[in-house]
Protein backbone atom coordinates (compact mmCIF):
# COMPACT_ATOMS: atom_id res chain seq x y z
CA UNK A 1 0.00 0.00 0.00
CA UNK A 2 1.46 3.37 -1.03
CA UNK A 3 1.95 6.31 1.36
CA UNK A 4 -0.02 9.57 0.55
CA UNK A 5 2.15 12.45 -0.61
CA UNK A 6 3.19 14.97 2.01
CA UNK A 7 1.19 17.79 0.42
CA UNK A 8 -2.02 15.69 0.68
CA UNK A 9 -1.45 15.09 4.39
CA UNK A 10 -0.89 18.82 4.98
CA UNK A 11 -4.10 19.73 3.17
CA UNK A 12 -6.05 17.15 5.20
CA UNK A 13 -4.61 18.46 8.47
CA UNK A 14 -5.51 22.03 7.50
CA UNK A 15 -9.08 20.95 6.73
CA UNK A 16 -9.32 19.23 10.11
CA UNK A 17 -8.03 22.35 11.89
CA UNK A 18 -10.63 24.49 10.09
CA UNK A 19 -13.44 22.13 11.14
CA UNK A 20 -12.30 22.17 14.76
CA UNK A 21 -12.10 25.96 14.70
CA UNK A 22 -15.67 26.21 13.35
CA UNK A 23 -16.94 23.94 16.13
CA UNK A 24 -15.16 26.03 18.75
CA UNK A 25 -16.64 29.22 17.30
CA UNK A 26 -20.17 27.75 17.49
CA UNK A 27 -19.70 26.63 21.09
CA UNK A 28 -18.28 29.98 22.09
CA UNK A 29 -21.27 31.77 20.58
CA UNK A 30 -23.64 29.79 22.84
CA UNK A 31 -21.82 30.68 26.10
CA UNK A 32 -22.92 33.67 28.21
CA UNK A 33 -21.16 36.91 27.40
CA UNK A 34 -19.19 37.39 30.58
CA UNK A 35 -18.45 41.02 29.68
CA UNK A 36 -22.16 41.84 29.65
CA UNK A 37 -23.38 39.38 32.32
CA UNK A 38 -25.90 36.55 32.17
CA UNK A 39 -29.37 36.68 30.62
CA UNK A 40 -32.00 38.50 32.68
CA UNK A 41 -34.76 36.02 31.81
CA UNK A 42 -34.25 33.73 34.87
CA UNK A 43 -34.32 36.74 37.19
CA UNK A 44 -37.58 37.98 35.64
CA UNK A 45 -39.19 34.54 36.03
CA UNK A 46 -38.03 34.36 39.65
CA UNK A 47 -39.57 37.77 40.32
CA UNK A 48 -42.90 36.73 38.77
CA UNK A 49 -42.99 33.52 40.85
CA UNK A 50 -42.24 35.41 44.08
CA UNK A 51 -45.02 37.89 43.27
CA UNK A 52 -47.53 35.08 42.65
CA UNK A 53 -46.58 33.36 45.91
CA UNK A 54 -46.90 36.64 47.84
CA UNK A 55 -50.36 37.55 46.52
CA UNK A 56 -51.48 33.92 46.70
CA UNK A 57 -50.65 33.87 50.40
CA UNK A 58 -52.67 37.05 50.95
CA UNK A 59 -55.65 35.54 49.09
CA UNK A 60 -55.57 32.31 51.10
CA UNK A 61 -55.21 34.17 54.39
CA UNK A 62 -58.16 36.43 53.53
CA UNK A 63 -60.60 33.81 52.24
CA UNK A 64 -59.70 30.77 54.33
CA UNK A 65 -61.66 32.14 57.32
CA UNK A 66 -58.56 31.33 59.36
CA UNK A 67 -59.10 27.65 58.54
CA UNK A 68 -61.53 27.59 61.46
CA UNK A 69 -62.80 24.00 61.73
CA UNK A 70 -66.15 25.28 62.97
CA UNK A 71 -66.77 26.84 59.55
CA UNK A 72 -66.14 23.72 57.50
CA UNK A 73 -67.28 21.18 60.07
CA UNK A 74 -70.64 21.84 61.66
CA UNK A 75 -70.24 18.64 63.67
CA UNK A 76 -67.42 20.23 65.68
CA UNK A 77 -67.66 20.14 69.45
CA UNK A 78 -68.94 23.26 71.13
CA UNK A 79 -65.63 23.59 72.96
CA UNK A 80 -62.42 24.41 71.11
CA UNK A 81 -58.90 24.65 72.63
CA UNK A 82 -57.55 28.21 72.66
CA UNK A 83 -54.16 28.91 74.22
CA UNK A 84 -54.64 26.28 76.89
CA UNK A 85 -58.22 27.34 77.67
CA UNK A 86 -61.57 26.27 76.22
CA UNK A 87 -63.86 28.62 74.35
CA UNK A 88 -67.54 27.78 74.41
CA UNK A 89 -69.49 28.44 71.22
CA UNK A 90 -73.19 29.22 71.30
CA UNK A 91 -75.63 27.24 69.21
CA UNK A 92 -76.12 30.32 67.08
CA UNK A 93 -72.40 30.47 66.29
CA UNK A 94 -72.38 26.80 65.31
CA UNK A 95 -75.56 27.27 63.30
CA UNK A 96 -74.19 30.02 61.05
CA UNK A 97 -72.10 27.69 58.81
CA UNK A 98 -75.12 25.36 58.56
CA UNK A 99 -77.19 28.32 57.36
CA UNK A 100 -74.53 29.39 54.86
CA UNK A 101 -74.35 25.91 53.38
CA UNK A 102 -78.06 25.04 53.26
CA UNK A 103 -80.22 28.17 53.52
CA UNK A 104 -78.36 31.28 52.35
CA UNK A 105 -78.93 30.73 48.64
CA UNK A 106 -82.67 31.34 49.04
CA UNK A 107 -82.90 33.51 52.15
CA UNK A 108 -79.71 35.53 51.48
CA UNK A 109 -76.88 36.47 53.87
CA UNK A 110 -78.87 39.39 55.27
CA UNK A 111 -81.93 37.24 55.99
CA UNK A 112 -84.11 39.34 53.68
CA UNK A 113 -85.00 36.55 51.26
CA UNK A 114 -85.85 37.32 47.64
CA UNK A 115 -88.84 39.57 46.89
CA UNK A 116 -91.91 37.64 45.68
CA UNK A 117 -89.92 34.39 45.69
CA UNK A 118 -88.48 33.41 49.09
CA UNK A 119 -89.72 34.97 52.34
CA UNK A 120 -87.44 36.85 54.74
CA UNK A 121 -86.19 35.36 57.98
CA UNK A 122 -85.40 38.77 59.46
CA UNK A 123 -88.49 40.02 61.29
CA UNK A 124 -90.40 36.83 60.44
CA UNK A 125 -93.20 35.87 62.82
CA UNK A 126 -92.64 32.26 61.79
CA UNK A 127 -89.04 32.39 63.01
CA UNK A 128 -89.89 34.20 66.24
CA UNK A 129 -92.99 32.11 66.95
CA UNK A 130 -93.34 28.67 68.44
CA UNK A 131 -90.36 26.42 67.82
CA UNK A 132 -92.73 23.59 66.93
CA UNK A 133 -93.59 25.23 63.59
CA UNK A 134 -90.11 26.24 62.50
CA UNK A 135 -88.73 22.80 63.34
CA UNK A 136 -91.46 21.12 61.26
CA UNK A 137 -90.80 23.48 58.33
CA UNK A 138 -87.12 22.53 58.28
CA UNK A 139 -87.86 18.84 58.75
CA UNK A 140 -90.53 18.45 56.07
CA UNK A 141 -90.49 21.63 54.02
CA UNK A 142 -93.23 24.08 53.11
CA UNK A 143 -95.52 24.37 50.09
CA UNK A 144 -98.11 26.89 49.01
CA UNK A 145 -99.08 30.43 49.99
CA UNK A 146 -97.78 31.97 53.20
CA UNK A 147 -97.73 35.48 54.64
CA UNK A 148 -94.46 36.61 56.20
CA UNK A 149 -93.85 40.07 57.67
CA UNK A 150 -96.94 41.38 55.90
CA UNK A 151 -95.97 40.07 52.45
CA UNK A 152 -97.44 37.15 50.54
CA UNK A 153 -95.34 34.36 49.06
CA UNK A 154 -96.21 31.19 47.20
CA UNK A 155 -93.33 28.81 46.63
CA UNK A 156 -91.81 25.54 47.81
CA UNK A 157 -89.18 25.03 50.50
CA UNK A 158 -87.35 21.71 50.26
CA UNK A 159 -87.31 19.46 53.36
CA UNK A 160 -83.98 19.19 55.17
CA UNK A 161 -84.88 16.52 57.71
CA UNK A 162 -82.88 13.85 55.89
CA UNK A 163 -79.95 16.21 55.29
CA UNK A 164 -79.48 17.70 58.77
CA UNK A 165 -79.39 15.91 62.11
CA UNK A 166 -81.15 17.11 65.27
CA UNK A 167 -78.20 19.14 66.54
CA UNK A 168 -77.63 20.86 63.21
CA UNK A 169 -81.30 21.82 63.01
CA UNK A 170 -81.23 23.13 66.58
CA UNK A 171 -78.12 25.15 65.81
CA UNK A 172 -79.39 26.70 62.58
CA UNK A 173 -82.74 27.66 64.14
CA UNK A 174 -80.84 29.20 67.07
CA UNK A 175 -78.82 31.20 64.56
CA UNK A 176 -81.72 32.58 62.53
CA UNK A 177 -83.57 33.43 65.75
CA UNK A 178 -80.69 35.57 66.98
CA UNK A 179 -79.44 37.41 63.87
CA UNK A 180 -80.72 40.32 61.72
CA UNK A 181 -82.55 41.85 64.68
CA UNK A 182 -84.31 38.65 65.72
CA UNK A 183 -84.21 37.82 69.42
CA UNK A 184 -85.72 34.36 69.88
CA UNK A 185 -84.38 31.78 72.35
CA UNK A 186 -82.12 28.87 71.43
CA UNK A 187 -83.59 25.54 70.38
CA UNK A 188 -82.24 22.31 71.89
CA UNK A 189 -81.56 19.11 69.94
CA UNK A 190 -83.88 17.25 72.32
CA UNK A 191 -86.75 19.47 71.12
CA UNK A 192 -85.93 18.70 67.48
CA UNK A 193 -85.76 14.97 68.24
CA UNK A 194 -89.18 15.09 69.91
CA UNK A 195 -90.80 17.00 67.03
CA UNK A 196 -89.15 14.71 64.50
CA UNK A 197 -90.76 11.70 66.21
CA UNK A 198 -94.15 13.41 66.46
CA UNK A 199 -94.08 14.41 62.79
CA UNK A 200 -92.76 11.08 61.48
CA UNK A 201 -96.08 10.33 59.77
CA UNK A 202 -96.08 13.60 57.82
CA UNK A 203 -96.23 12.97 54.08
CA UNK A 204 -94.79 15.77 51.97
CA UNK A 205 -94.31 19.45 52.85
CA UNK A 206 -96.55 21.32 55.26
CA UNK A 207 -98.88 24.11 54.25
CA UNK A 208 -99.16 27.34 56.22
CA UNK A 209 -102.73 26.38 57.14
CA UNK A 210 -101.54 23.10 58.67
CA UNK A 211 -98.77 24.81 60.61
CA UNK A 212 -101.07 27.46 62.07
CA UNK A 213 -103.01 24.67 63.81
CA UNK A 214 -99.81 23.64 65.66
CA UNK A 215 -98.86 25.46 68.84
CA UNK A 216 -100.03 28.89 69.86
Amino acid sequence: MSTPPDNFRLEQAAASDDSIQQVHDRLRSTKPDREHGYSKTPLILLGVMCTLVFFGSIYVAHYSIRFDPLVVNEHANREKPDDGTKKTFTRAELGKPVFIKNCMLCHQANGQGQPNIYPPLAGSEWVAGTEERIVRIILHGLNGPITVAGRDFNNVMAPLGTVLNDEQIANVISYIRSDWGNSGPEVEPSTVARVRAEAAAQKGPYTAEELLKIGN
